[in-house]
C-alpha cells in the first residue's frame, strides 16, 4: 500500500501551507479571528461572522462559510472552510479527541450505552416476521469479539481483506466491528454488481474470508475456482445441514456463521487494536467506464467526517434510526458510524423495499436518511391521496400547506392546528415520530425538499458527498429554509471551485462564482486501491481532490451543484451514468444508424433516441 500514500500536506489548521512562511499565515489567521462573532454576539445575530473593514477584497461576510483571506500566485485564495471551525480543519470528535479508529469509537458506545437497544430485525430464526427483537450493545460486542477470534482461528492474519456479500442485517455492522476490533480491512460487495463485477473485486482485492447469505453463496460457488485468494465463506443465516462441504483440494471451508461464533467463543484473543493511518475499508465503486475502482479509506479519514458532522447534527440514545439504505454504499456507513456514537437503536429492514411502509410503522423510528428517488414517490403519494380525498380535504391540505409554508418563509413557527388537522396524518406514514430526515445521493428537487419540511417538520437537510470524501463533503444547516442547494462545507475540510475556462465557469462570474468543487482535508481518501494512474487524476500533489462536479457559491456561503465537468450524470437513485458507454451498446445493433441517450438527477431512468437506417 505504500504506493497509495500521498505526498500532498493536508492543513490540519491556519499553518502548515507550503506556500506560506509563518507570518503570512499568522496574518491569515488573525484576519480570520477578527470576522468571529463573540459569544454575547450569537446571542443576537443569526449569521457565524460579522463584517470588518479588513476584509477589503479578501473576506465577504457568510451566514455559513468562511472565504480564507489570501492571495497567491494563481489568483485569489477561494478556499471555504465551515463557519463552525475556520480555524482548523476537524479530525477528531472535539469532546472526544481520544476515539481516532472505528474501534475506539464502537468501545466508546459499549462503555456509555452498553445496556441499549442496538441492532433490531423483524425477521425471526424461521424466516416469520413480527415485532423488533433486539440485541444490546454488549451483546452485540461481545458477538463481534466472538467473529474476530473466528477469524483468527481459522488463519485470517492482520491486514487481510474481508468481504461482504449479503444486504443490511445485524451481522453485517457486527462482522464490520469484528474487522476494526482486529485490524482486518472490510470490502463490501454489492448484491447487485453481478458475479462479473464480485469476481473482479474479490481478485483484486485478494478477499481471504467471504460473508454471504444462501442466495448469495450459488453465485460464489459458481465461480471459487476463479477466486484463489479465498479461504473462507461464512454463510450467514444458513442451516447446518444447508451447507455444502467442499473437497480439501480447494482450500476453501464453508462454515456457518452460526458456527463461526462458536469456534471464536472457544478462542477467544485479544484486540489487535488499529491506528488512524491503517485502512478501515476498501469502498468499490460502480465504474461507470470499466472495472470498479476501490476507494481506500483509513480508519482517520471516517473518524474525520463523523467528527465534522458533529458539529451541525447531533443525535441521542433515545433515537431510532431504520436501515434500509445499502450499507456497500458510503452513505450507509457514514451513518452507522454516527449512530454508534450517539447509542442509537438501529433497526433493518426486512430486505423487501415493496414492504418498507410495514417496517416503518411497526419501527416508528425517529431519524430517517432517504435518497431522492423514494422522496419522490413519497411526494407523489402523498399528493396522489390527497387528490384522490375529495374536493372539501383538498382544499383543506392546500390551505394548511400554504399557511405553514408562508409561516416558515417568514421564519415563524406554524401553528400547531395545522399539524393536528392534515400532516399528523403524513407524519404517520413514517411511524409518526421522524425529528430529523437527510437526502443525499443525488440532488433533491426543491418542491420535494420544501414539500418535505412543511409535511413532516422537523430537521430536514440535503447534503453533498462521495465515496473518496468518506461521505459527507457538505450539508444543509439547521434553520436555513433556502433549498435547492447543499449547504456549508463539512468542517473537517475546505471547498475551492477551479476555472473550467473550457465549459465557461470561473470564479469571476456573476453574480456566483462558479468552477469544479475540489476538495482537502483529512476526510480525502489514501488513492485507488492498486491503482496509482487513477488516483493521480483526482488528487494533485497539494492534496486537493477534484470531484468532477461543478458548483457555485450561493449567498450565505452555500454550495450549490450545477453540472459535471465530464459527461458523466447521476439518477435520482444515486446510479452513475456514462451515456457514452450506453450509446456504443447501441451502436453494436445492425438496425440502429445513430443513437443519444440523456438523463439528469431528478429522474430514475434514461431516455433514447433512435435514428433507424432506412431499410429497417
Amino acid at each position: 500500500m505504500s504506493s497509495l500514500k500521498s505526498k500532498r500536506a493536508i492543513p490540519e489548521n491556519g499553518k502548515g501551507f507550503t506556500s506560506m512562511d509563518s507570518t503570512t499565515a499568522q496574518r491569515r489567521l488573525n484576519s480570520i479571528h477578527a470576522h468571529l462573532v463573540s459569544v454575547v454576539d450569537s446571542a443576537f445575530s443569526h449569521s457565524h461572522l460579522r463584517s470588518s473593514p479588513t476584509a477589503a477584497e479578501f473576506l465577504s461576510e457568510q451566514n455559513y462559510s468562511v472565504v480564507l483571506p489570501e492571495k497567491l500566485q494563481t489568483g485569489k485564495w477561494n478556499v471555504y472552510r465551515s463557519a463552525r471551525s475556520p480555524l482548523k480543519l476537524v479530525s477528531r470528535f472535539p469532546n472526544h479527541p481520544d476515539i481516532g479508529t472505528l474501534h475506539d469509537n464502537f468501545l466508546l458506545a459499549v462503555d456509555f450505552f452498553g445496556d441499549n437497544n442496538y441492532l433490531g430485525t423483524r425477521i425471526r430464526v424461521d424466516g416469520t416476521v413480527g415485532e423488533y427483537k433486539w440485541m444490546t450493545y454488549r451483546e452485540a460486542a461481545t458477538a463481534r469479539t466472538a467473529i474476530g477470534c473466528g477469524l483468527i482461528h481459522h488463519g485470517i492474519l492482520k491486514g487481510s481483506c474481508i468481504g461482504l456479500y449479503f444486504i443490511n442485517r445485524p451481522e453485517w455492522i457486527i462482522v464490520d466491528h469484528a474487522c476494526s476490533a482486529y485490524s482486518l480491512i472490510s470490502v463490501p460487495l454489492y448484491d447487485t454488481l453481478g458475479p462479473g463485477a464480485v469476481k473482479y473485486i474479490i481478485n483484486h482485492a485478494e478477499l481471504k474470508a467471504v460473508f454471504c447469505v444462501p442466495q448469495t453463496l450459488n453465485p460464489l460457488l459458481s465461480i471459487l475456482s476463479e477466486i484463489p485468494s479465498v479461504r473462507l465463506i461464512v454463510v450467514v443465516g444458513g442451516m447446518e445441514n444447508e451447507v455444502p462441504s467442499l473437497p480439501s483440494s480447494t482450500g476453501i471451508q464453508i462454515v456457518t456463521y452460526s458456527r463461526l461464533l462458536n469456534q471464536g467463543r472457544s478462542y477467544l484473543q485479544p484486540f489487535c487494536q488499529p491506528k488512524p493511518d491503517d485502512i478501515a475499508t476498501i469502498c468499490y465503486t460502480s465504474g461507470t467506464t470499466g472495472t470498479p475502482k476501490g476507494v481506500v479509506l483509513t480508519h482517520g479519514n471516517l473518524i474525520a467526517n463523523a467528527a465534522g458532522f458533529s458539529l451541525a447534527v447531533k443525535f441521542n440514545p433515545r433515537d431510532v434510526y431504520i436501515s434500509y439504505l445499502p450499507l456497500a454504499h458510503i452513505f450507509e456507513r457514514f451513518n452507522q458510524i454516527n449512530l454508534a456514537h450517539y447509542g442509537v437503536a438501529v433497526g433493518f429492514y426486512q430486505g423487501d423495499n415493496m414492504r418498507l411502509m410495514d417496517d416503518l410503522a411497526a419501527l416508528r423510528p425517529t431519524l430517517f436518511c432517504s435518497v431522492p428517488r423514494l422522496s419522490n414517490r413519497i411526494y407523489a403519494g402523498i399528493l396522489n391521496a390527497v387528490k384522490e380525498s375529495g374536493t372539501l380535504k383538498e382544499r383543506l391540505f392546500n390551505a394548511a400547506y400554504n399557511s405553514k409554508k408562508q409561516a416558515i418563509m417568514n421564519g415563524r413557527s406554524p401553528s400547531p392546528i395545522w399539524d393536528r388537522l392534515v400532516f399528523n396524518k403524513i407524519k404517520a406514514r413514517l411511524g409518526g415520530r421522524v425529528r430529523f430526515m437527510a437526502s443525499g445521493a443525488s440532488p433533491l428537487s426543491p418542491d420535494v425538499m420544501d414539500f418535505l419540511k412543511i409535511c413532516f417538520g422537523g430537521h430536514i437537510i440535503e447534503g453533498y458527498g462521495m465515496t473518496e470524501t468518506s461521505c459527507v463533503i457538505s450539508c444543509m444547516d439547521e434553520g436555513d429554509i433556502l433549498s435547492g442547494h447543499v449547504g456549508s462545507p463539512n468542517p473537517a475540510c475546505e471547498i475551492k471551485l477551479v476555472d473550467v475556462p473550457e465549459m465557461n465557469y470561473t470564479s469571476d462570474d456573476q453574480p456566483y462564482p462558479r468552477g469544479e468543487i475540489c476538495v482537502r482535508g483529512p476526510i480525502v481518501f489514501q488513492g485507488y486501491y492498486k491503482d496509482e494512474m487513477q488516483t493521480r487524476e483526482v488528487l494533485d500533489e497539494d492534496g486537493w481532490l477534484h470531484t468532477g462536479d461543478i458548483g457555485l457559491w450561493h449567498t450565505g456561503g452555500r454550495l450549490k451543484i450545477i453540472d459535471r465537468k465530464k459527461n458523466i450524470f447521476k439518477l435520482a437513485q444515486g446510479e452513475y451514468i456514462a451515456p457514452e458507454k450506453v450509446e456504443n451498446v447501441y451502436a453494436k445493433c445492425k438496425f440502429i444508424a445513430q443513437c443519444f441517450i440523456f438523463g439528469d438527477s431528478l429522474n430514475s431512468s434514461l431516455v433514447a433516441l433512435f435514428c433507424f437506417f432506412s431499410s429497417c
